[in-house]
């Protein structure tokens, strides 16, 4: 059960952003304590993520504390440093239900409040959403402000660049503020970062940085020419001291910058301009990830999103056991592909942000020539992969299942059309637990299958896995293909196992029965194992097929099940509408095949969060209830 924390007495006098307008400047120093404090204790209690949220206290206070919000318009970016302003907006009390199932989202969320204006989970989207509204109030004669907070990693996305593009164009009167950490979940890398690392390293832009926020703070008093005249200084002075046109000002829109993030005063202060400056403007400020809590400042990546810790030592708690632990599915690929590349000086390791995530950082400290984090950017990760490919090289482009979506045209024109020989890893395939609806891989088998010249593919276990790797980085096999697989453990202690073969196109037959089919496809045929042990007590023995991949179907395979059964079940962690049960469904009716099918998986609708084995459970196909599908088909037979 979720732990419910104490607030401080300031914090706790907060419900609304009101209350907090209320109080004298003077004691914002004192929330930002307090909230920092908060989050701390909470999260260290009850999980979640942790170090994102701490390093924009300060700017989250002075947001709400300048801006009148929620009719002003914040639009947070990810989502990931949102915590303050959940906890300012009405939802402390109910904090300690963040992530929990049935509780809090940990991402902004607009059917849970009106002050999370635009729902976010992936990255990059709070400038395009931004600019809309903005425009939209212009067009309403609206005097509503907007502001997006963005960090540094997610202005490498493609999408970041085409809304600062089009806002340089428009006279919509919104602020971007570039929250600058050199951080996303794993350190920035990119031109962009370099960029930015010039201009808040640069001594002498930053000797003039105070006098000119001071003349730019004089704006109220000095009337419209003395505006103009600034305006023109402060150009001037930027194209002059950083000997190079500004990047955000040669796109139209006003920079102002760097300004320390910590500094709740100075940030106050700045804000409360900023709001009266019409057009497109851009506020860079600096932060600490992890600001407040040392260990988080000095190892921001490990402690992005650490699970429970002592919030006092640091020590981050493990779960006990004396028992040896299946490996996580991404540990396996991170692992397998170093083992593949030493035998294929071909192979290519490319994610986009997510080294640590997928693994793949393993093969970018060993082999630092052939492992390429391309920042988050899914679009140019796939077509950088096209590239490789058609040079002779053997890519291997690792995307978690809902960022795939992102490049989704990539792989059609970039990818498949070219027939290019690009293996896609599909990590967090199926129902990713906490993170929610915004995390979810329940699409990519159905989206992937309808893709002339895909190979789709999910295996079962780890040496699965392994074996599937294997298979498509073979010459022979150059094609474009994927394998999805799920977050967490799999289910094989001893899986490094010598690598083998997989014809491609072909399941298999894991265990025989009796009346009843089940067919699954990736991790799931182990809850079809458990299911079977369960009703083995009745007596009642199902059949159990893998069929490894969704595309192509293996039709012998479908052509033995349909002979044979007449009552089948197919099983899969993905989405029912278009996905592998639906293909078994074309396939059925394709060839004058008729059977009684229950189809398993996820329904049409958005999952919220939870753990794992509770979304399993509410979509109705874990292993319990698989058992209750076979003994429905049971209990039919029986009537008859």
């Amino acid at each position: 059960m979720p732990i419910k924390i104490e607030a401080g007495d300031l914090l706790k006098s907060i419900q609304y952003p009101d209350d907090l307008r209320k109080l004298p400047k003077d004691k914002l120093f004192q929330v930002c304590k307090e909230l920092r404090e908060f989050l701390i204790h909470t999260v260290s209690v009850n999980g979640g993520h942790f170090a994102a949220s701490l390093g924009v206290v300060e700017l989250t206070v002075a947001l709400h504390y300048v801006f009148n919000t929620p009719q002003d318009q914040i639009v947070w970016d990810v989502g990931h440093q949102a915590y303050g302003h959940k906890i300012l907006t009405g939802r402390r009390d109910d904090f300690h239900t963040n992530r929990v199932y049935k509780g809090i989202s940990g991402f902004p969320k607009r059917k849970e409040s009106p002050y999370d204006t635009f729902g976010v989970g992936h990255s990059s989207t709070s400038i395009s959403a931004a600019l809309g509204m903005a425009e939209a109030l212009k067009y309403q004669h609206d005097k509503r402000k907007v502001v997006a907070v963005i960090g540094d990693g997610s202005l490498t996305g493609g999408i970041a660049f085409e809304a600062l593009n089009n806002m340089g164009v428009s006279d919509a009167n919104a602020l971007v503020i570039l929250n600058d950490n050199c951080m996303s979940i794993d350190p920035n890398v990119g031109g962009l970062k370099e960029y930015l690392t010039d201009i808040t390293t640069s001594p002498t832009y930053n000797r003039f940085r105070d006098e000119i926020w001071n003349l730019l703070g004089n704006f109220s008093k000095l009337g419209k020419s003395a505006q103009d005249l600034a305006s023109k200084v402060e150009g001037a002075l930027k194209g002059a001291l950083l000997k190079e046109s500004n990047l955000f000002e040669s796109l139209g829109i006003r920079y102002f910058g760097p300004v320390d993030g910590h500094d709740i005063n100075h940030l106050v202060e700045v804000l409360t301009d900023l709001k009266n400056i019409s057009g497109p403007k851009i506020l860079h400020i600096v932060t600490v990830k992890g600001k407040g809590f040392a260990l988080a400042e000095k190892d921001q990546t490990k402690w992005h999103a650490p699970g429970l810790f002592d919030k006092v030592t640091g020590e981050i708690y493990k779960s006990p056991s004396s028992t040896p632990k299946p490996p996580k599915y991404q540990d396996v690929f991170g692992k397998t592909i170093i083992e593949l590349a030493e035998k294929n000086e071909k192979i290519m390791g490319i994610t986009p942000a997510m080294p640590s995530g997928c693994s793949l950082k393993f093969m970018m400290e060993s082999m630092t020539e052939r492992a390429f984090d391309v920042g988050i950017c899914e679009q140019h990760a796939v077509t950088f992969a096209a590239g490789l490919a058609t040079q002779g090289l053997v890519p291997f482009c690792n995307i978690y299942s809902s960022f795939m979506q992102r490049a989704y045209d990539q792989v059609i024109h970039d990818v498949a059309l070219q027939n290019l020989h690009v293996v896609f890893c599909l990590d967090r395939g199926g129902l990713a637990g906490a993170d929610g609806a915004t995390h979810h891989g329940t699409f990519d088998l159905a989206y992937f299958r309808c893709i002339p010249n895909m190979v789709v593919a999910a295996p079962m276990d780890e040496p699965e896995l392994r074996n599937m790797m294997y298979t498509f980085q073979l010459a022979k096999n150059a094609f474009p293909s994927s394998i999805r697989y799920p977050r967490g453990e799999g289910v094989t202690i001893d899986w490094q196992t010598p690598f083998v073969e997989i014809p491609i196109g072909k399941g298999r037959k894991i265990a025989d029965g009796k009346e009843v089919a089940i067919l699954t496809i990736g991790h799931v045929g182990n809850f079809v194992t458990e299911a079977r042990h369960i009703l083995s007590k009745q007596n009642i023995v199902p059949a159990h097929y893998d069929l490894r991949f969704v595309k192509p179907l293996d039709e012998a395979l479908l052509r033995e099940v349909f002979t044979n059964y007449d009552k089948v079940i197919t099983v899969e962690d993905g989405c029912l509408m278009g996905g592998m049960g639906s293909a078994v469904l074309e396939f059925m009716t394709d060839n004058g095949f008729q059977a009684q099918v229950k189809r398993l998986g996820v329904p049409d609708r958005f999952i919220d969060h939870g753990s794992q084995e509770q979304l399993w459970a509410e979509c109705n196909y874990d292993a319990q209830a698989i058992v209750q599908a076979v003994m429905a088909f049971s209990k039919e037979k029986a009537v008859v």
